[in-house]
């Protein structure tokens, strides 16, 4: 098994969303909001949750960055002048380099238009007072294995596992369809730096299988 030369194994996010941030701008009100998220998938519900309590805004602009290695985004303007409003919003996500996060921007009009650059500004700024709340905390990117192996070398197994200070994330016990013999399988996890070297201990045990997720 061969990883990637780069060898950065953390990345930043947060743990928990923020609180509300309010930015005034010429009658209008920016309501910012920062949620850790960990799919494209949870994005609607927030935005959702948002109108709700937000009844009279008229845009629901957001960013979002997920993924430490490979990375996804999006920004959207929610009828906003073009990057006016979801580009500003991300640029503040990347100037505080986080990720698997994401900012929603809720705007109610004030009936004074502020123009492209205002608009810049204050989605910037509103996103940049959240950021500011949050907490950022550095997590480490983990590369996952399945060890699997007859119960006999179990000993031999849970061995390295200990001595390498690998996390377990589930076992189970299951009978082999050849040798009708009971068999260990487990998920375990290591930092990134770390996953050649335990792949390769494992990988040369006799009788023991490894495999990536």
């Amino acid at each position: 098994m061969k990883l990637p030369l780069n060898l950065k194994d953390t990345y930043n996010t947060i743990e928990f969303p923020s609180e509300e941030v309010l930015l005034k701008e010429k009658n209008s009100k920016f309501f910012g909001y920062a949620f850790p998220i960990q799919s494209e998938e949870e994005v609607k519900p927030l935005i959702e949750t948002l109108r709700k309590q937000h009844p009279n805004a008229g845009h629901f602009c957001y960013a979002y960055q997920i993924g430490a290695d490979t990375v996804t985004y999006r920004a959207n303007d929610d009828g906003e002048p073009s990057n006016s409003a979801g580009m500003p919003i991300y640029g503040q996500i990347q100037s505080f380099s986080v990720t698997n996060i994401l900012i929603i921007v809720v705007r109610i009009f004030g009936g004074v238009k502020l123009g492209v650059g205002g608009l810049i500004s204050a989605y910037k700024t509103t996103a940049q007072m959240v950021l500011e709340t949050c907490e950022i905390v550095e997590k480490t990117i983990d590369i996952h294995f399945t060890i699997t192996f007859d119960y006999k070398n179990m000993n031999k197994v849970m061995r390295v596992i200990k001595e390498k200070k690998l996390e377990i994330v589930s076992q189970e016990m299951e009978i082999n369809e050849i040798s009708a013999l009971p068999m260990g399988k487990i998920e375990l996890k290591t930092r990134k730096k770390n996953a050649e070297m335990v792949f390769d201990i494992f990988n040369s045990m006799f009788e023991i299988d490894i495999k990536r997720l």
